[in-house]
Formats: structure tokens, C-alpha cells, sequence
């Protein structure tokens, strides 16, 4: 915990820093979990008793925040806290509710490209949102496509989900701008009986 300081003013690791460490603790729970013996057991468990200790701690503060709307907003705001909250089941908000605001937060980013999502329903772990424009082609956000997007967004909110079903209504069929070279060497069919 060297790049931790407490107190106000207290420098706090960036998005990078807490996925490089996220992505360090798989990889040593993964070790820990394939290590035989009864050491790494030692240590799974002390890793389990830790997260349920810190899971309460985090339960009794939103216990006691839980009547000012700013501060749960600040802290529903914050994507770290807020998959903590999902982790440890004490997150104010019903999954529908924040992909809602997930896709309300990411609404300006899919109109630069002329598209628009909504939640269409949440059904056995898995979130269906219908996409309106621009499907297929990026949002402003380098080559990704739109649908990728969506999905990260969505997980991002709701990491208990197994997935995110991103649907595109039909479009009209565009006009075929392909003439099959038989159909211009027949001669033309009359038209109302003419020649």
C-alpha cells in the first residue's frame, strides 16, 4: 500500500492503478487457488474472513448514510465503491435502475453517433438493452463498436449480470444497387400490353 496516504488530500489511485492491482489479485488468487497445501488454504481463507470483515464495514456505512441522498449519490458515482457495494450486497439501487443510469450516462456519447439505448428488461442474470441508430460503427470512442460499448457500460454497473443482450430493430432494406447483367440484355417487357 506504498501509493496510499490517509488523511484530506490524501493522493488516491487512478482508474489504471486499480485495474493494474485488480488484474494483480486475480492472478495471486489464481495462483493461491491452483498451490496445494495447507498454506494457501491458510491464506484463501484469511483473503475470505478479510472481504467479509471489510463487506460489513462497508454495510454499516451505508446503514448510516443511508438517509442524505448526496452523500449515497457520491458514492453511487464513484464506479470502484460501487461495485463494491454489488460485491458485498449492500448496493442502495435495483440492477434495473442503474443500467438505467448507465445508459442515461452514456446517452451524449451514442448521440454524436446518432444512436440511442434503453433498457428493455432484465431477465435471469442478463440485461437486454435495444440500441436505435448507428449500431455497428463507433460512438466517438475510437473504432469500438456501439454495441461494445453499451455492454461495457453496462457491466461496468452490474457486474452480477452474465451478459448484456444489445438488440437492433430491422432497419428498412435499403434499395438493391446490384443489376444482374441477364436482366440487361433482355429485351423490356411491354407495359399494358403495348409493344
Amino acid at each position: 500500500m506504498a501509493d496510499s496516504a490517509s488523511g484530506p488530500g490524501a493522493r488516491r489511485l487512478d482508474g489504471a492503478a486499480i485495474a493494474g492491482r485488480l488484474d494483480r489479485l486475480d492472478e495471486t488468487l489464481g495462483t493461491l487457488e491452483q498451490t496445494p497445501g495447507a498454506t494457501a488454504k491458510t491464506a484463501l481463507d484469511a483473503v475470505t474472513l478479510l472481504t467479509e470483515v471489510y463487506g460489513e464495514a462497508l454495510a454499516r456505512v451505508m446503514d448510516r448514510v443511508s438517509g442524505d441522498d448526496r452523500i449515497v449519490e457520491t458514492f453511487l458515482d464513484d464506479e470502484l465503491v460501487g461495485h463494491l457495494l454489488v460485491l458485498h450486497g449492500v448496493h442502495p439501487e435495483p440492477v434495473e435502475r442503474r443500467v438505467a443510469r448507465a445508459l442515461d450516462a452514456l446517452r451524449p456519447r451514442l448521440g454524436r453517433k446518432g444512436a440511442d439505448a434503453e433498457l428493455v428488461e432484465v431477465r435471469e442474470r442478463t440485461a437486454e438493452v435495444r440500441l436505435r441508430g448507428g449500431a455497428g460503427g463507433g460512438c466517438g470512442c475510437g473504432a469500438e463498436p456501439v454495441e461494445d460499448v453499451v455492454r461495457e457500460a453496462v457491466l461496468a454497473v452490474a457486474p452480477e449480470l452474465d451478459g448484456v443482450r444489445v438488440t437492433v430493430p430491422d432497419a428498412p432494406a435499403a434499395a438493391k444497387a446490384f443489376v444482374p447483367v441477364e436482366a440487361l440484355l433482355r429485351p423490356p417487357v411491354p407495359v399494358d400490353g403495348g409493344p
